[in-house]
């Protein structure tokens, strides 16, 4: 099986919403951090990419839903933020304290 450059791009999303949801299960991250949201919305993104190469329909819709999702958590986090209730480990530079 011969890899495609598109297929990487894919692979390369997938790799990136598995270990942000490894990261979240170990607790390094925050389902709060705006990283976190960031980094499924990439991944997502990247599969769509991918996707557009060789259509699926049921993954399409999937990752689309994926990418809204994790957009609105950064249009959340940024909402929250202008109101001053972010907390300092939430704002994506510092590490928190777990």
């Amino acid at each position: 099986m011969e890899l495609s450059f598109t297929d990487l791009i894919g692979i390369f999303g997938v790799t990136i919403i598995v270990i942000t949801y490894i990261l979240l299960q170990v607790e390094k991250m925050d389902a709060q951090d705006l990283s976190f949201s960031l980094l499924n919305a990439v991944g997502a993104f990247l599969i769509i990419v991918s996707l557009l190469f060789e259509w699926n329909l049921a993954s399409f819709l999937m990752e689309f839903i994926w990418m809204m999702i994790s957009l609105y958590g950064v249009l959340k986090y940024y909402r929250i933020k202008k109101k001053g209730a972010v907390p300092p480990e939430y704002d994506g530079n510092e590490e928190a304290d777990y």
